[in-house]
């Protein structure tokens, strides 16, 4: 394709290079002319590893050049890959100066424009920035309608300085969130090429990823580097310890953990983040990453009591009261806290748990219901099909093995149906109200 590329900074030097170096016909557009001149003279603008070597085959072979002249450039080619920069605010905030520009300028071509155009926000915005924002400016500055008259995009990259040339070719994934479908064929003309799984979605969630994954990227920084303090601190080395860590991809580094959902409970996690923040407070280690941890699920409870909140008067159902399904562990069960929390403020409850119930009589946990919850164990149903029929509110609070079927075929039109494990994909497969926690 012929693409023009707004901004020649970092992303925009490297993905105009390497996008011409897949064969594309690419004309970079920036400001600064001494950017212009050193692309057209065969020599990046930023440095970075393999850079040099791309900008010398492909502006020797004619498929990338440079200009200062935006309406040019636009009017001569079909696709406008925005790679301005969104730098912070005092606040905290990105300042969207540079992008609401490149929009009204595209904008403003786009009027003169017959053809079909497709515009790429691959500059890192905020999720709703898109449609908000940059659609908005391009229909009023073009007087076109987007996904009619031309094409509207969010293509995120996925590239580390110091490795970026090799990133772009091999990225762990292509992201393109589509205004419409005609633009998103087109996106995956250009990227598809490469050799990654690619995922059409919609504009949002694809704003979103790169805040998702960057946010995770500086949490395992912090994370391994406040578990090295008090490695050090106790004399022996982390690196050790991380790379042992590092070998477990079940659970470690996997997706295992990273659904939203409700709270973490149990015997394990509670107990054992505890007592490493407190050896910590005894050596006078700092670790605020991992002592916030405790105080973010508290805070998921109470999202979850919040919420039931909302229904006062109304009958409550608990679909799982353990701190995970298939198990009758009710130590430091959220579920309980949550059970208990709702009883306080007069709530009228029923509980539907398969494993609590056999614990009763034989299980591990038969003393702990007795001498600590024993006004919870006394509420204690039979089946889930007998408590969704007598409850108002249904918390699903475990993954069992019958819950879809028996919600499925039991829930009415007047009934709410509160998801804490997302056991519904499709939410309109429920005949009463429903809503996801997380989601």
């Amino acid at each position: 394709m012929r693409i023009a590329v707004m901004g020649l900074g970092y992303v925009g030097a490297v993905s105009g290079a390497c996008l011409a170096g897949m064969g594309h016909h690419v004309i970079g557009v920036d400001t600064s002319r001494a950017k212009v001149d050193m692309v057209n003279g065969g020599h990046p603008p930023v440095i970075e590893n393999g850079l040099d070597e791309v900008f010398e085959e492909v502006v020797r072979g004619g498929r990338l050049a440079a200009t200062d002249d935006a309406n040019r450039a636009i009017g001569e080619t079909e696709l406008a890959l925005v790679c301005v920069g969104t730098p912070s605010r005092s606040n905290g905030s990105i300042d969207l100066k540079y992008v609401k520009r490149v929009s009204e300028h595209i904008g403003d071509v786009l009027k003169r424009k017959a053809d079909y155009f497709v515009v790429a926000i691959r500059s890192t915005v905020f999720p709703g920035t898109v449609e908000e924002t940059v659609i908005p400016l391009l229909e009023e500055h073009s007087g076109k309608k987007a996904g009619k008259d031309f094409g509207v995009c969010m293509v995120p990259e996925f590239l580390r300085e110091g490795s970026s040339v090799h990133d772009f070719y091999n990225p762990p994934k292509t992201v393109i969130g589509e205004f419409d479908k005609r633009s998103g064929e087109d996106l995956a003309g250009v990227f598809g090429g490469i050799g990654a799984p690619l995922i059409r979605t919609e504009i949002r969630i694809a704003e979103m990823v790169k805040y998702a994954d960057n946010s995770f990227h500086a949490l395992k920084v912090a994370f391994a580097n406040e578990v090295g303090n008090i490695c050090k601190k106790l004399d022996f080395d982390s690196h050790k310890v991380m790379d042992i860590f590092c070998l477990d991809t079940k659970l470690n580094l996997s997706p295992y953990y990273l659904k939203p959902g409700f709270a973490f409970g149990g015997s394990c996690l509670p107990k054992d983040l505890r007592a490493l923040t407190y050896e910590a407070r005894m050596h006078d280690i700092e670790t605020p990453v991992l002592s916030s941890i405790l105080e973010s699920n508290r805070k998921q409870v109470l999202t979850v009591v919040k919420k039931l909140m909302e229904y006062k008067g109304r009958s409550l159902g608990f679909l799982g009261m353990s701190f995970k399904g298939g198990t009758d562990d009710l130590r430091e069960s959220p579920l309980v806290e949550v059970i208990e929390a709702m009883i306080g403020k007069g709530f009228a409850v029923k509980i539907y748990d398969k494993y609590v119930s056999i614990s009763r009589l034989v299980g591990a946990n038969k003393e702990y219901i007795e001498k600590e919850i024993p006004h919870i164990s006394s509420l204690l149903c039979g089946s889930a099909r007998e408590l969704v029929r007598g409850s108002d509110v249904v918390v699903v609070g475990n993954v069992g093995s019958d819950f879809r079927e028996v919600l499925l075929s039991e829930t009415t039109e007047g009934q709410v149906v509160i998801d804490l494990v997302r056991i519904f994909s499709d939410s309109d497969a429920i005949r009463g109200e429903y809503h996801g926690i997380s989601w």
